[in-house]
């Protein structure tokens, strides 16, 4: 029996040897003005052994941007957590908190859910 060989392409470039090239598979995200964004803070207890979090969701932006609102967020609650998907993930019941510290920074934001 003979063994079948595919041949993938993933465009036209094979190598290039300019040190700043970039492919165009992946659309850079822009992150859109705080103000038009519209953050929702929700409190979550599943999947996390019955511990709390607050989660933020809607962001639309740049991952960098999420991690940079991220650590602002986790030294003014003074806790733990992370960034990623769009969404920001503290430990603890921090909402307050939280909403206070995003309609400072000049987000739309509000508490969402039970």
């Amino acid at each position: 029996m003979s063994k079948k060989h595919k041949t993938i392409y993933g465009g036209n470039t094979v190598y290039s040897t300019n040190p700043n090239f970039k492919t165009n598979d992946e659309p850079e995200k822009i992150t859109v003005n705080p103000k038009e964004q519209n953050l929702r803070i929700w409190l979550e207890k599943g999947g996390r052994g019955g511990k709390i979090a607050s989660v933020i969701k809607g962001f639309i932006g740049d991952e960098d941007d999420l991690i940079n609102l991220s650590k602002i967020i986790k030294t003014s609650c003074g806790t733990g957590g992370n960034a990623k998907n769009g969404e920001i993930i503290i430990q603890g019941d921090h909402r307050d908190k939280i909403l206070n510290i995003l309609t400072l920074s000049g987000y739309k934001a509000k508490k969402a859910g039970a």
